[in-house]
């Protein structure tokens, strides 16, 4: 029965290509993946979460909650970023790289698991910015090796602040080691925890990226690649991972596409992963193309050998939308599109929707408003200027002792150009607006630098739902457009005028391709639903 069990798993992967680069000239040889339908003993493996070997936390550390009052950035909060690079000496100071560039993704923590020279990985892990995590030089010099994996978390899912929530994991079971970074978010965690723990498992963190791990460990395929195969069939919603072993590294993105997740490569051969192009750039990888929705993409470092097989049977990709919105960096190519070139066609059809007659100047939000307010102003034939300034480095303004206090923060934060704005009638393009705080301020500091009139313009549908897929969103009661109809978000940010982008445009802007973006925070239209979890009878000892 095992051995039954062994084949049918096997019989399950789809196997699509695997690319041979000889050492000795480069040439590519098709080859056929072959496993190993061997069955597995029928006892269980324990499954060791290993310690970080330099696990920081830094002196002061304010992550970002939606409990604080924060009233000076009320967009959604980013998910998590993912680099990998294998086949290069210097495989951690890539993906350090790597992941200083995709900062914006996450800001609470930062991770790095290399191979040594030994086959043995090790984990430096750390709450904090990636620089501060990785700011004692020592702490990067003892990750060598040709290859590694690392992560930058905002949570999900899980204790904010927690450094065992901090990725990569690195685990031991009998078959040796494995590392795992997750961007994404499982919707049916809760049911599969319930289940593992009832059968022994003993989790020792509150991260759903946890839950994969216990899966490979039980699962009674060989080899591994089988044995991530059947872990990834038994999760619902978003993910992107990347796993670290001592010969191989997988990159794995789910059925949906819903995140994320790029593949490269370097002039000496080596093969990166990120979940964005911008990583790729600065770490000098040629973007050559995604991780296909419902792919392992598997890299054998002993002789660079790229595999890549279907995880399950073809679903309807849902992609997020909101990376080309907001999350992604405007230099970034994802889901196959130049990001500054979707955001440029939002702010045109917003104009072309919601014209602001008789205004005299645009201006965005910054930074993520930038290309929609370009775009606006080109369609409407308005001037194009820099009105607000960003400061990067203010901190959180939620420590802040007094409203008064708070409210002096924001224009540390956001500070007009009187001469771009005085007497004049603005339109200020966002690129989305949730909670509604951001707007009003920025209203209210445009009218007290002597704006005449301020007309809002937002580069996206209004937000009516949460998300449940790996992006941080208020509760649907906190969400200001679920609370008020136009008029009323209208008069709550104190604007002349209130406009989106309706959901009907957004889709045709993308045309034949909507079909396969997610915009259930927008439609309510949720295509994988979470799994309730059984009731658990708890039985005395």
């Amino acid at each position: 029965m095992a051995a039954a069990a062994a084949a049918a798993s096997t019989s399950r992967l789809l196997l699509l290509r695997h690319h041979h680069h000889a050492a000795a000239d480069g040439s590519k040889q098709q080859q056929q993946l072959r496993y190993s339908s061997k069955p597995s003993s029928l006892a269980l493996p324990r499954l060791r979460l290993l310690p970080a070997a330099g696990a920081l936390l830094p002196d002061r550390v304010t992550p970002f909650s939606y409990e604080e009052d924060d009233e000076s950035d009320d967009h959604p909060r980013e998910e998590c970023g993912l680099v990998g690079v294998v086949g290069d000496p210097d495989a951690s100071s890539l993906c350090y790289l790597g992941l200083q560039k995709l900062q914006h993704r996450g800001e609470e923590g930062a991770g790095i698991v290399a191979v040594g020279g030994d086959g043995k990985l090790k984990s430096v892990t750390g709450l904090g910015l990636v620089a501060d995590v990785f700011g004692d030089p020592a702490r990067l010099a003892s990750l060598p090796g040709p290859a590694a994996i690392g992560h930058v978390r905002y949570s999900t899912a899980g204790a904010a602040a927690s450094l065992r929530n901090v990725q990569p994991f690195l685990a031991g079971y009998r078959f040796g080691q494995v590392a795992v970074a997750h961007n994404g978010n499982l919707v049916n965690y809760q049911a599969l925890r319930n289940k593992l723990e009832a059968r022994g498992s003993i989790f020792n963190t509150s991260s759903d990226t946890e839950v994969i791990l216990h899966l490979i460990a039980t699962s009674l395929s060989r080899p591994l690649l089988s044995r991530i195969c059947d872990a990834c069939e038994r999760l619902a919603g978003a993910y992107s991972l990347l796993f670290l072993t001592a010969d191989k590294m997988f990159a794995v993105r789910d059925p949906h596409g819903f995140r994320p997740l790029v593949l490269g490569r370097r002039r000496n051969g080596a093969v990166a992963f990120a979940s964005e192009t911008c990583a790729l750039d600065l770490i000098e990888a040629t973007y050559e193309r995604e991780v296909e929705p419902g792919e392992v993409v598997v890299v054998d470092r002993r002789d660079m050998s790229v595999s890549s097989a279907c995880l399950v049977p073809h679903r309807p990709r849902r992609s997020c939308v909101f990376e080309h919105i907001y999350f992604a960096l405007p230099n970034s190519v994802v889901f196959s599109h130049a990001v500054h070139e979707r955001r440029t066609a939002f702010g045109r059809a917003l104009a072309e929707e919601s014209p602001a007659a008789g205004a005299d100047v645009v201006i965005p939000v910054p930074d993520s408003g930038f290309y929609a307010a370009l775009g606006f102003a080109r369609a409407s034939g308005l001037e194009f200027q820099q009105g607000l300034i960003r400061w990067h480095y203010s901190g959180r303004s939620f420590i802040q002792p007094t409203q008064a206090i708070r409210d002096l923060a924001v224009k540390l934060k956001l500070a007009p150009v009187h001469g771009v704005i005085r007497g004049k009638s603005v339109v200020v393009v966002d690129d989305s607006l949730v909670r509604g705080t951001t707007s009003s301020k920025i209203v209210r500091l445009l009218r007290d630098a002597g704006a005449r009139e301020v007309h809002m313009r937002i580069a996206s549908p209004p937000v009516v739902g949460s998300c449940l897929y790996g992006i941080d969103t208020p509760s649907e009661g906190e969400l200001i457009s679920n609370r008020m109809d136009l008029e009323g978000v209208r008069r709550e940010i104190g604007s002349d005028s209130l406009s989106f982008l309706s959901l009907g445009k957004l889709h045709s802007i993308y045309g034949a391709e909507a079909e396969g973006y997610c915009d259930a925070c927008f439609s309510r239209n949720y295509p994988v639903l979470p799994t309730l979890p059984e009731p658990v009878v708890e039985l005395e000892e």
